[in-house]
């Protein structure tokens, strides 16, 4: 039977994983439950596999900024088919990942790759997808890469202050590469065909 793949603007079906924690050196699991119940942003880094190439300078990327996500009231786990040993051994030996403080997801049987329709049948790996769910447990962001292409922490990290802004502010819309503190948008039957005036009278 085939899995229902998540869609942005749904409610996400909770799930579970285990996980290596390199802030406390041990494992654990964790739950899109709690992380709700924590009023938590959840947000799923899904890469191919440990030891590889372009992985570690993803993860590395993301760690760089990891204190931001923090202070959002987000919680990063980057997710992989290998076991939690896997990523204990590989964040011990890699030296670009030496700053990760964040959650390494064990994914093993790609229950949660095929969830969210990142997991290749062919390889047994899962693409390079990257996931919002806010507090709620709605998905707002769904994006995917192929395995030669690595992605941004600062676009990642734009979209979540993009996110948590509209959260508290639902009758605004963030532009074309908004940034924090930057000029939003009202949309409204006055708003039609004079969005470029809108802007300039930031």
């Amino acid at each position: 039977m085939m899995t229902e793949i998540e869609k942005v603007g749904q409610l996400v079906l909770d799930f579970e994983l285990d996980v290596f924690d390199p802030a406390r050196g041990d494992f654990a699991r964790v739950s899109l439950a709690d992380l709700k119940a924590q009023k938590k942003w959840t947000v799923l880094v899904f890469y191919p596999a440990d030891y590889t190439f372009v992985c570690p300078t993803e993860l590395a990327d993301v760690a760089e900024l990891n204190e931001q996500f923090v202070k959002l009231g987000a919680t990063i786990i980057s997710v992989s088919t290998d076991t939690k040993y896997a990523h204990l051994a590989w964040r011990r030996e890699e030296k670009l990942l030496q700053n990760v403080r964040y959650l390494m997801g064990a994914d093993t049987n790609g229950s949660l790759s095929r969830q969210f329709g990142v997991y290749d049948e062919a390889s047994g790996l899962a693409l390079r997808g990257t996931f919002i769910i806010s507090p709620e447990g709605r998905l707002v962001s769904s994006e995917v890469n192929y395995y030669n292409v690595g992605r941004s922490a600062e676009e990642l990290l734009r979209k979540i202050q993009a996110n948590v802004y509209l959260l508290d502010h639902p009758e605004e819309a963030c532009p074309a590469n908004w940034t924090q503190g930057a000029k939003t948008l009202k949309p409204g039957v006055n708003l039609v065909g004079r969005v470029s005036e809108a802007l300039e009278n930031s």
